[in-house]
Order: C-alpha cells, then sequence, then structure tokens
C-alpha cells in the first residue's frame, strides 16, 4: 500500500515534490476531493494518471496551479471574466475552461484546444503546489501546475478522504498527502470561458447564482456529455458510480422497499416525507436536508455502502431547485448504468 503522510509535514511536502520532480504520482487533498496528481509540463507522468486510472486518453483532465501569476502559462487569450472569477472565487472550487497555451501538452487536454483550470482552496494543495513552483522556478523552469483528476478509478466514487485513495489506486500511487476530510465534497463547478458567453459545464459549489453576481449577467447551465466539445472532466451519463446498483426513488416507494425482504440500503434527506421508523432503520444513513452539507457526506456516505455487501443502494430523490443543482448532477450519473460496464 501507498505511504500516507501528514500534508502538514514539511518533510513530506518536500517527499512529495521530488515524487513530482521525477515524474511520480502523488495523492493530493484538495477542498472538493482528492486528485491524482502529476507535472503537468510532463507528458510522460500526465500519462502515468490515465494509466493508474484506467481513464480514456480523450478525457481531458484539469490543472491546479497556486497562484493565478500561473494562468498565462498554461492558458491564452484569457478574456477579462476569467480575471474577475478568479479574483472572486479563487482559491476555490472552480474551473475555468480556457484556451490553452502552446506549450500544454496535449495529453494534459485529451487533444482539445482547451484547457480546465484552477486554484484548490486547500492549504495543503495551495503550500504544495507553490513549493513545486517554486522548485522549478529554481532550476531555470517554467510552469509548476499539477494535472490532477480525482484519485480514483475512472467512473467511480471520487475519494474524500486519504485512505480511500488507498483503497482505491493502492501501489499505483507513490505517496498521499493527508489533508483531512474534504471540506466541500464533490467536485468543482466548471465554467467554459473559451467560446463566447460564460457557461457552466458541470455544476459545483460554486452556484451559477454566484457567478451571475459578479458577472452581473445571467450564467447558463449546460450539463455535458462525453461526445460534446469541450469535452470536459465528469462528463459520462455514468460516472461516480458505486459498484452497487443505485436506485433514485421517492420516499414512500423507499418504505415499501424496506418493509418487504431482500438486502437494501438507503440514503434519505432528514425531512418529513421520511418516518422516523425509517431513518432509524441500520441500514438506512439520513443525511442532511441542506445542499452544502448533503454534498460534503455524499460520496463517503455512498463509498460505505458499497462496501456493504448491499444487493441495492436506495436513494431518497432530491429536491429540484437550483440549489441543489450540483448534488442532482452526482446522483444522477451515479445512478446510471452503462450496460456495457460489466462492473
Amino acid at each position: 500500500m501507498p505511504e500516507i503522510a501528514s500534508g502538514q509535514s514539511s518533510a513530506a511536502i518536500d517527499r512529495a515534490v521530488a515524487l513530482l520532480k521525477a515524474g511520480q504520482l502523488i495523492g493530493l487533498p484538495t477542498e472538493t476531493v482528492y486528485g491524482l496528481a502529476a507535472d503537468a509540463d510532463n507528458p510522460d507522468a500526465v500519462a502515468k494518471v490515465f494509466a493508474a486510472k484506467g481513464r480514456p486518453a480523450d478525457h481531458p483532465l484539469i490543472v491546479h496551479i497556486g497562484a493565478d501569476d500561473l494562468l498565462s502559462h498554461y492558458a491564452r487569450d484569457i478574456p477579462d471574466v476569467a480575471w474577475a472569477l478568479a479574483e472572486a472565487f479563487w482559491p476555490g472550487p472552480l474551473t475555468l475552461i480556457l484556451k490553452k497555451a502552446s506549450g500544454v501538452p496535449d495529453v494534459v487536454t485529451g487533444g482539445q484546444d482547451t484547457v480546465g483550470i484552477r486554484v484548490p482552496g486547500h492549504p495543503v494543495a495551495l503550500t504544495l503546489l507553490r513549493a513545486f513552483a517554486q522548485s522549478r522556478q529554481n532550476a531555470g523552469q517554467q510552469g509548476g501546475g499539477l494535472a490532477a483528476p480525482s484519485a480514483n478509478r475512472f467512473g467511480r466514487i471520487s475519494p474524500t478522504a486519504a485512505r480511500h485513495v488507498a483503497d482505491e489506486l493502492g501501489d499505483g500511487v507513490s505517496l498521499i498527502l493527508d489533508g483531512g476530510d474534504c471540506q466541500v465534497g464533490i467536485e468543482s463547478t466548471i465554467v467554459d470561458l473559451s467560446r463566447g458567453e460564460p457557461v457552466v459545464l458541470r455544476p459545483g459549489a460554486v452556484t451559477a447564482e454566484q457567478l451571475s453576481l459578479v458577472l452581473g449577467e445571467p450564467v447558463l447551465i449546460h450539463t455535458v456529455e462525453a461526445s460534446d466539445t469541450p469535452r470536459v472532466s465528469g462528463s459520462l451519463a455514468s460516472h461516480y458510480a458505486p459498484l452497487t446498483p443505485l436506485q433514485v426513488l421517492e420516499g414512500a416507494v423507499i418504505r415499501q422497499i424496506l418493509q418487504g425482504s431482500g438486502r437494501y440500503a438507503a440514503i434519505v434527506r432528514d425531512c418529513p416525507e421520511i418516518d422516523t421508523s425509517i431513518k432509524q432503520d441500520p441500514n438506512v444513513v439520513v443525511l442532511k436536508d441542506e445542499p452544502a452539507a448533503y454534498a460534503h457526506d455524499f460520496y463517503r456516505v455512498l463509498r460505505d455502502l458499497d462496501a456493504g455487501g448491499y444487493t441495492n443502494i436506495l436513494v431518497h430523490a432530491l429536491p429540484t431547485t437550483p440549489q441543489w443543482a450540483a448534488v442532482q448532477d452526482r446522483l444522477g450519473r451515479a445512478a446510471h448504468r452503462d450496460l456495457s460496464d460489466n462492473a
């Protein structure tokens, strides 16, 4: 199993920098989910990310940087709206899709002319990114960004704790920096700024309403599929998925199923629609009826239930309000069963 070291240890940060400079992979905590990080300027290292995850080569990666002054190293023709959003939300759970700079390896972008970039809002991630960028500068090199998709097998549940990365990838990662449980718990909002008006391609903790307030204009949500352009992370119909079949149902249906026979688990919201007797069932996990709190716990609970030997996981349907859009997106993809996937 890989080494797990405290991200607050300067020795662990130094070791992580050395591994990255040597073209190795590390597990990196962010405020959203844990990432599998490689030197974004090293095509061979980035290729190892795809191999470790089992990720298709045409699925782009997000480049994480330690400060927005590196933005122009990875992107070109940067519009004013990008700088406005960076000032408002970075460090934080917002990824900007921009035209890529000429030096960005094609392996990072899945062969596209765009690149996703963000500054993560986690102290360990920022410390590592800044130390790595400084080490490259000291060596007379530019860059310092890390290509870091979620540290899990492709299409599966994203990790929100260091132990999840170890369980998922094993020796596929050289070192995991432990930064505690992820504060947000789902992946970043992705906003496309490469083709004119800003458009949300993947909802997240930064909402369209918040983006609109900064930009002074409405920002639309257009969640994409894998064949769309630009392609972005988490765009498959089936994604963030447990191995156990998952169904999204109304509370009354869940109650009926649990009262019958079968090895079922359920995730429900703490709301009046769900009877107290259901909430007290040992196979039922009750999450707060609030979007941010629900998002924080969702992947962890889903991962725990997936390892519980259940035949099905039943999930209480979520509200359809804009505040729930990000979790709705993840739940819908987790529930979608790809029949070509034998798992």
